[in-house]
C-alpha cells in the first residue's frame, strides 16, 4: 500500500484549513471534527478527532492541530 500525502494548509480567517490530499484539494476544515469527516472521504474510514490529530500521516503547516 503507498502512503499518502495529507496536508493541512495554514488557517485562513473565515474560511478554515484547506486540506490537501496527494497534492489535491479535498476542502476546508474548521475543526478537528471536520478534518475527521473530509479525511472519510478520501478513504480514511473511521477516523476520528483524536486519530487526526496524532496522525503521522498528517503534515501541519502555519500550526498543529491545536490552531484553527
Amino acid at each position: 500500500m503507498t502512503e499518502r500525502s495529507v496536508i493541512v494548509c495554514p488557517p485562513t480567517k473565515g474560511e478554515g484549513r484547506q486540506v490537501r490530499v496527494d497534492g489535491q484539494p479535498v476542502g476546508a476544515a474548521c475543526s478537528l471534527r471536520g478534518l475527521a469527516e473530509i479525511m472519510r472521504r478520501p478513504g480514511w474510514a473511521g477516523m476520528d478527532e483524536i486519530d487526526v490529530a496524532d496522525s503521522p500521516v498528517i503534515e501541519w503547516r502555519g500550526g498543529g492541530p491545536e490552531v484553527w
